[in-house]
């Protein structure tokens, strides 16, 4: 394969199958990677090999895996525009994680959030690749030498991590790394649970989390049971710190109409919860209608989406490869 002259920046971003797409991936994530496309070179894979520092059912990683990329698609992410793969079909982040292993610091990996968070929630199973995840997700973004990493607030701790390997690593063999920054994107970058709206939208609280595959009615009953308020008006106004609820509702209804949170207060001006949560509802139900249809026609073709795998391992590991390939030289290893 002829290397093709960059002329455009490049961004990298993943999400682990680990259980099916839903609103929050898709409005705070996914939405904005398909709007990128013509300004950036766009790198997007399934963070399988993440995944299973949690205990997982093999047959139902496989078919989540192979899901995902069909809904990656029927999100709008073109596989001939966008370089979409699976992690764990290029073994140079494996290679690469364990390098970087040796250039982590203890005290940085034990300050992590989210390994306590998920120690927490995974006591009987806190393993050694619960704990050193940050490197392998380091690795992920330093193989394809990134400018950007789109990412939620949650996961800015780790592009910080990845920042400061990469600086530690260059300052000894120099300019090895590019040294990436965290793209967070404005409008619609944090959404929240519908039952628990202190808390980001999770297919862990399945109740308050409308997923992509979701079928209408499952939709529309999800938002009717959606927390607003003990507000007597019954008001939809943008209150993030008194109003949680309603104030997730119009973040959700924002981005899918593109109408500001003023012109949703007049909207529905003196209409109360009642004819709200139903129009939020049906507002998500039509924006996810096409992208549920295509996605179940194309799941139907394992064929298509194994080549599209095949192709996107090819394509990433090219990239994948020239870095670790510099790794490998800088640090001594003989080369065959």
């Amino acid at each position: 394969m002829e290397e093709v002259k960059e002329t455009k920046k490049r961004m990298l971003s993943g999400i682990q199958p680990s259980g099916d797409l839903h609103l929050g991936n898709y409005l705070g994530a996914i939405k904005n990677w398909a709007d990128r496309v013509n300004d950036y070179e766009c790198y997007y894979f399934m963070a399988d090999m993440h995944t299973i520092t949690v205990r997982q059912e093999p047959a139902e990683l496989r078919r989540r895996s192979l899901n995902q990329l069909a809904q990656y698609i029927a999100c709008g992410l073109d596989p001939e525009q966008n370089v979409l793969f699976l992690q764990s079909h290029v073994p140079a982040h494996a290679q690469l994680s364990w390098v970087l292993n040796c250039y982590t610091m203890f005290g940085e990996l034990s300050r992590m959030t989210q390994f306590k968070d998920k120690s927490e929630k995974h006591h009987d199973n806190i393993n050694a690749g619960l704990f050193t995840y940050p490197v392998l997700m380091a690795a992920d973004i330093l193989l394809y030498q990134p400018d950007y990493v789109p990412v939620g607030e949650d996961q800015k701790q780790h592009v910080e991590l990845t920042r400061d390997i990469a600086q530690r690593f260059n300052s000894i063999y120099g300019d090895v790394f590019k040294v990436p920054e965290p793209f967070i994107s404005k409008q619609g970058a944090r959404i929240y649970g519908l039952t628990t709206p202190g808390d980001k939208m999770s297919k862990s609280i399945p109740e308050g989390c409308v997923f992509i595959m979701d079928d209408p009615d499952t939709i529309a009953r999800k938002f009717k049971k959606a927390v607003t308020d003990s507000d007597t008006e019954n008001c939809v106004r943008y209150d993030r710190e008194n109003k949680p609820g309603v104030a997730n509702l119009m973040n959700i209804y924002s981005t899918i109409t593109g109408k500001s949170y003023e012109e949703i207060e007049a909207e529905f001006a003196g209409m109360g919860y009642g004819k709200f949560k139903p129009a939020v509802g049906e507002a998500v139900i039509e924006q996810l209608r096409p992208i549920r249809e295509e996605a179940e026609r194309l799941m139907k073709d394992k064929a298509y989406l194994d080549d599209i795998y095949k192709q996107g391992a090819e394509r990433a590991a090219y990239v994948a490869n020239k870095t670790l390939r510099k790794v490998y030289k800088k640090v001594g290893f003989y080369q065959l």
